[in-house]
């Protein structure tokens, strides 16, 4: 198992946020690589930037974005799953800026990227 394909299907206030953000650590650790993290359903909510969680509270977002940042991982948003949700989705190229409330470090996605990262990988996990 050298390649793993991850879809978060969870939303942020579930305890499942922190065993998919920890599961991928210990994978990275063992040295597999995370082909995609792709956010579906209610996992979206993960890139909300109009949600506040106290400080007290597990911040997923922040999680996500260290973990983007430090393996140079791709976090891939579904954006019918966004839009339904209320995820302002700017698919436009248009240079006049958007009011947007989806992080900068997710990538706007289809179903297809979806199934491009699960035919790459060998394992993908869900949760």
């Amino acid at each position: 198992m050298n390649k793993l394909a991850v879809i978060i299907t969870s939303p942020p206030s579930s305890n499942l946020s922190v065993t998919a953000i920890e599961y991928i650590e210990a994978a990275l650790a063992l040295q597999i690589e995370i082909v995609g993290i792709f956010f579906y359903q209610d996992g979206v909510l993960h890139a909300n930037t109009f949600v506040e969680v106290p400080t007290d509270e597990y911040q997923a977002q922040a999680k996500w974005l260290a973990l983007k940042n430090e393996f140079n991982l791709s976090l891939h948003l579904c954006v019918t799953a966004a839009s339904k949700r209320g995820l302002q989705v700017d698919e436009t190229n248009s240079v006049e800026p958007q009011s947007s409330n989806v992080a900068d470090a997710f990538e706007i996605s289809g179903l297809g990227e979806l199934v491009e990262l699960t035919n790459y990988a060998d394992r993908v996990i869900q949760f």
